[in-house]
């Protein structure tokens, strides 16, 4: 890392500025003190970039809560496969690596030139990171994988941006290549997925990227029986929050049949140890 004066975070715009509002929201978590999230990197970016933040209306607690819900996947992951590569894909400006204290594992980012040039400005190097600067869409991130060690893709706030067709796809490929391997998504619900094509303005300076993808619970419990290569699929719920979040009650909630569908969802997917081919 090597910056000394503020970056201008305005060169980002559309789906690539909505990395600036993750970001943003985990930093004041992590500096709140009750906070939900360790992440030091998170603050140190966040205060190194020069952006009207506020254009993304009051912080939430809702991007940290995510967050650690990829962080308690990855560890578990991990501990089954200490060897594995962890892929995140869309990589914007996570810092999960550091927050799970530098595994000892390769690590694969992936993400477009703005946000990896970024990257490369504001995060320290690390000799078992590597970034590619293409879209999560080119399969050329696929070869440099090994998938004889395990593999863990992560996809965190990406998805909801790509067609449905090109999501399933990405899948069904992960799938075949990477026996085994696991790959873990937030997705959207698809009513509101259908209101960003309207366009939504989320605040009155904001206006959120069209979101074309979008999945319930139900519909990414029952991703084995469409896609041969994967073979489980769970819907992960957030941690604990603060407020009414804190509660059993509101997680009992979220799950009840008529709500279970309409809300925001976390699909951990596990990929068969032999493909049916193999």
């Amino acid at each position: 890392m090597s910056t000394d004066r503020l970056i201008d975070g305005s060169r980002l715009d559309g789906v690539s500025a909505t990395t600036l509002w993750t970001l943003r929201n985990r930093a004041i978590e992590a500096l709140r003190p009750d906070s939900l999230i360790d992440d030091p990197w998170a603050v140190r970016i966040y205060e190194a970039i020069e952006y009207d933040y506020d254009r993304f209306g009051p912080p939430s607690q809702s991007h940290a809560l995510r967050a650690r819900a990829f962080d308690k996947a990855t560890k578990r992951y991990l501990a089954k496969y200490p060897d594995a590569t962890v892929v995140q894909l869309g990589a914007g400006l996570q810092t999960a690596y550091w927050r799970l204290g530098r595994p000892d594992v390769d690590w694969l980012t992936v993400d477009l030139a703005p946000i990896t040039d970024l990257r490369a400005t504001l995060l320290p190097d690390e000799p078992r990171m590597t970034a590619m600067t293409i879209s999560a869409l080119d399969r050329g991130w696929l070869d440099r994988v090994d998938p004889t060690r395990g593999v863990l893709i992560c996809a965190e706030g990406l998805f909801m941006y790509f067609q449905r067709s090109e999501v399933m796809s990405l899948i069904a490929d992960c799938s075949q290549r990477f026996p085994g391997g696991q790959l873990i998504f937030d997705s959207i619900p698809p009513a509101f997925s259908e209101r960003t094509l309207q366009g939504v303005s989320y605040t009155d300076h904001y206006s959120l990227p069209p979101m074309p993808f979008g999945l319930t619970v139900s519909e990414a419990v029952r991703l084995p029986r469409t896609i041969q290569s994967v073979i489980r699929a769970r819907d992960v719920m957030m941690p604990p929050g603060r407020g009414v979040w804190r509660y059993r009650s509101m997680r009992m909630y979220a799950n009840l049949p008529w709500m279970r569908n309409q809300r925001p969802s976390i699909t951990l997917l596990t990929f068969a140890k032999k493909t049916p081919s193999g």
